[in-house]
């Protein structure tokens, strides 16, 4: 196989050279006040960093978003592959789920806030409702895509309804299930974040709105670098732990042997 021409580390060149003239141009006053150089940017996040209030922050932000996404995703697997296996629980579902999955989830917020108050369990709730349909639709997908000639195999051997689910379908629907926990964990923080600019005391997106309603920019620009770090951070554990699961699976897995 010929050797790569240019060595990984030049894909880093360009983010560098902008970072660089932007802290050039922002040091020298050239800039808005909506663009602090990177160097006062760096500067509030050590500072938040050494007082603990970006960690509060950050922590309430991913209690939401986590909770969110662990019940929507069982919830949605779970439905799913029953809707996959059994044709009239996919009756019962896929009325509902046609009928809502369009609507912004968003837009229930208020009434979602009346339900359940303005807490952490409000905010769950939305993401776990938003989550939900990704990871549904994925898991019904990946259950039809299962051969006919494996069911009735496993049937000929005798194994029941549920073994059926277990060890044919579930297996079998693993990748398509990854694709949906990737769409519905990337969804859990855009909701949480918007929930949290909408109402709260506390969370990564409040923080931006108490910076923009106090015009400090940088602390408005540390709280983004902050979830895009954690989004970052938990795609790839979630990237990871679909490898190690499908791994012999995915046809680019072999190819790449």
């Amino acid at each position: 196989m010929a050797k790569e021409r240019y060595p990984a580390w030049l894909g880093l060149l360009p983010p560098l050279v902008i970072v660089a003239v932007w802290e050039i141009l922002g040091d020298a006053g050239h800039l808005p006040d909506y663009l602090p150089p990177p160097s006062a940017i760096a500067r509030q996040t050590m500072a938040m960093l050494a007082s603990g209030e970006l960690f509060q922050h950050i922590g309430v932000s991913l209690f939401q978003a986590l909770s969110g996404f662990a019940i929507g995703a069982f919830f949605g697997v779970t439905t799913g592959l029953l809707s996959g296996a059994l044709r009239p629980v996919e009756r019962f579902y896929e009325p509902l789920i046609s009928l809502t999955y369009p609507v912004p989830k968003i837009a229930a917020l208020p009434l979602i806030f009346a339900w359940f108050g303005l807490g952490d369990m409000s905010k769950i709730i939305i993401i776990t409702v938003s989550v939900f349909y990704p990871i549904y639709i994925s898991a019904l997908s990946g259950a039809k895509s299962v051969s006919k000639v494996h069911v009735w195999a496993a049937r000929n051997m005798g194994a029941s309804r549920a073994q059926i689910i277990w060890r044919v379908l579930l297996p079998t629907a693993l990748p398509q299930i990854f694709n949906g926990l990737r769409i519905g964990l990337a969804l859990s923080f855009v909701v949480m974040f918007v929930a949290e600019m909408v109402v709260s005391s506390v969370g990564l997106g409040f923080l931006i709105v108490f910076a923009e309603q106090n015009l400090r920019f940088d602390i408005m620009y540390v709280a983004i670098v902050a979830i895009g770090i954690i989004g970052f951070g938990a795609d790839f554990l979630l990237r990871q732990i679909g490898r190690r699961v499908l791994v012999g699976q995915m046809a680019a897995t072999e190819m790449r042997r």
